[in-house]
């Protein structure tokens, strides 16, 4: 089985229930798409999202959740009530989440851990600031956050890998084709090493994808989709992403 080719797209904390016509903008552009479509909206829309998406190829996931099930911990949101409000993905080990609210690897995995069981796909993000990549410790860096993000029962089936270059993440910069090669490279080593179907995982680019870079970035080896920020918010940009990956 090769890896499924996947648009995804991490709204972060943008958009209302008005942005929702945007979901309808999309699915009459791309009412069969030829790759696997998501988005990520605030959680606060992932139900009317759903709800929009229903009986369409579009999938819906959540942005984090919780490593426990229920109780105490106001402001979280558990795997299994992302998946009640029909999500099937949720992202985890954001670098954004990492900066923020300092989550280390190990957090990642026990919310991979909590996703896998509430049976949502986990999209686990890994990558490095401009200060690691400048000190050469790229390479050292994912290899570590893989083993330490991605836990034992992961598969090809319910987790997908995004590398997210902390420095290009909404700066209109991206790494040289050679640099995300070299990444995306290794990701498909590590995996293939530790997972009888490590060939299988799809493995996402993210930083600063838009429909003009997109082609080129899918022409790379082992880029099997993207993970887009901004350019997810508009029907016709991450149209064109969704139009350069299906292609």
């Amino acid at each position: 089985m090769a890896p499924r080719k996947l648009a995804a797209g991490n709204w972060k904390m943008n958009g209302t229930l008005a942005s929702l016509a945007e979901i309808d903008q999309l699915l009459a552009d791309h009412p069969a798409p030829a790759c696997d479509v998501l988005i990520c909206p605030p959680a606060v829309l992932v139900h009317a999202m759903a709800q929009r998406a229903d009986g369409s190829k579009l999938m819906v996931g959540g942005q984090d959740c919780h490593a426990k099930t229920s109780g105490a911990h106001t402001g979280d949101i558990a795997a299994v009530e992302l998946k009640d409000v029909g999500a099937s993905h949720v992202i985890l080990g954001h670098s954004e989440r990492r900066a923020d609210h300092g989550e280390s690897d190990a957090d990642v995995e026990a919310k991979a851990q909590a996703a896998h069981a509430a049976g949502l796909v986990a999209v686990i993000c890994v990558g490095e600031t401009e200060a690691q990549r400048d000190a050469g410790q790229t390479l050292d860096l994912i290899a570590s956050q893989l083993a330490g993000s991605v836990p034992a029962g992961a598969n090809a089936q319910n987790t997908v890998i995004a590398y997210e270059p902390v420095w290009a993440i909404g700066t209109g910069r991206t790494p040289t084709n050679e640099q995300i090669a070299e990444v995306h490279a290794l990701m498909r080593d590590k995996l293939s090493a530790r997972f009888a179907d490590g060939a299988d995982f799809s493995l996402l680019y993210g930083g600063s994808v838009k429909p003009s870079n997109a082609a080129e970035i899918f022409a790379i080896a082992h880029v099997d989709g993207a993970l887009v920020g901004g350019a997810s918010l508009k029907a016709a940009d991450f149209g064109g992403i969704i139009s350069a990956l299906a292609a």
